[in-house]
């Protein structure tokens, strides 16, 4: 387990460092871009690309369709920050580590996390090509990020998680979608902890719990973000349907293409994201 008062040094050491790259600027809205989408990033002014790689203490990401960098920039005079790829339990990375990046970009200011996924659909009424914005979540992962790293300043140690993803910000992109003729709905996103892809009886438990789709990252990042209070955007774009109801065997490159498909759509969704009024306030 990640000693907590390491944690909170990494957390402070990162956060530090950044706020000397960026100078004046800060992000109010944060993205995370999942599998495949590290390219549907908005066109942004003063654009500034640090590699993850390039900074001391980050985690670095394994996955084929993440980029690594972390992206600063203003769309509309909204000061953002895009992370092209995230970190996953599955890679070996301790989950304490992928709430330390959500901790950074609320230390950095972010007050609104976007968090996008690729996932598989528990229903085919939710195709490939198809987003479902998330309502809620079930944790599967058999822990907690929060776990072993308090400190008073993240917030509640307790955290609530009844409203986990803002009602306000997913009846307002139904709403976006609608007007961009993408085919979206509400759901509840189910994690698993990876890598190898579920079998087809644990597609038909995930159903009976509640889940419409099933990805192995999101979640980790939500909970740390509600600790501190982040309004939180789930969007998941569906690349394949689940085992036992696809007709083929899964493979991430698979995921890969899919979300070369849905890049175009995306990228029109998120700008029209960053302008709602609601997100707009921030500035």
């Amino acid at each position: 387990m990640t000693d907590c008062r390491e944690h909170i040094c990494r957390a402070d050491r990162i956060s530090g460092w950044l706020k000397s790259k960026l100078g004046n600027f800060r992000p109010q809205i944060a993205a995370i871009m999942g599998s495949g989408l590290s390219d549907c990033v908005p066109p942004l002014e003063d654009k500034i690309s640090i590699p993850y790689d390039s900074i001391d203490g980050f985690p670095k990401s394994s996955v084929s369709g993440h980029a690594g960098n972390l992206l600063f920039g203003k769309y509309n005079g909204l000061g953002v920050a895009v992370m092209q790829g995230r970190f996953h339990y599955y890679e070996g990375h301790e989950l304490g580590d992928i709430a330390l990046v959500v901790r950074v970009l609320g230390e950095l200011g972010v007050k609104t996390l976007i968090a996008t996924a690729a996932v598989g659909s528990l229903r085919k009424t939710a195709p490939p090509g198809s987003l479902v914005v998330l309502s809620d979540h079930i944790n599967l992962m058999g822990a907690n990020p929060l776990r072993g790293v308090y400190d008073k300043r993240f917030g509640p140690m307790f955290t609530d998680m009844s409203a986990a993803y803002d009602p306000e910000l997913r009846r307002e992109t139904l709403a976006l979608c609608k007007n961009l003729g993408i085919h979206a709905s509400e759901g509840v996103y189910i994690a698993s902890p990876g890598p190898s892809y579920e079998t087809p009886a644990e597609v038909r438990a995930y159903g009976i719990l509640g889940a419409d789709v099933v990805g192995m990252s999101t979640v980790p990042e939500v909970i740390a973000a509600r600790q501190l209070g982040m309004r939180v955007l789930g969007l998941s774009w569906v690349t394949n349907l689940a085992s036992g109801i696809a007709e083929r065997p899964l493979s991430h490159q698979e995921v890969l293409e899919e979300g070369r498909k849905v890049a175009d759509n995306f990228r029109k969704l998120l700008r029209e994201i960053l302008q709602l009024p609601l997100l707009m306030s921030h500035k």
